[in-house]
């Protein structure tokens, strides 16, 4: 039976956050509660799947932004960018979690369906 919790999901959006606090995290922790959790809580499952692909993406982005850091600096900025975006979507999504609106991660390329 499933249940509705809206703290985990909120604690599964801000868990994004710990790869600025321990330099790796972001990614693993909210993959470990989606996965544990994905069958008992209401929503889960859809929150997981666009919190990893949010991540993914992020990902993808930053090692496409390293190469051109060679080309005029362009690379510094679309990585300062990425770094805002990153820290600024999983804090208003946690928000919107818990104010039980709809979530949404812009620039997220759909790789977990």
């Amino acid at each position: 039976m499933q249940r509705t919790d809206n703290q985990l999901l909120v604690i599964t959006h801000l868990s994004q956050l710990l790869d600025y606090v321990t330099g790796f995290g972001g990614l693993i922790v909210p993959l470990v509660l989606w996965l544990s959790n994905k069958e008992s809580v209401i929503n889960m499952d859809t929150h997981g799947k666009s919190i990893l692909n949010f991540q993914l993406s992020i990902i993808i982005y930053s090692l496409i932004s390293i190469p051109l850091i060679f080309f005029f600096g362009l690379g510094i900025i679309t990585l300062i960018a990425i770094g805002i975006i990153a820290f600024v979507f999983p804090i208003v999504n946690a928000i919107r979690v818990s104010n039980g609106d709809e979530v949404n991660y812009p620039l997220s390329l759909q790789l977990i369906k």
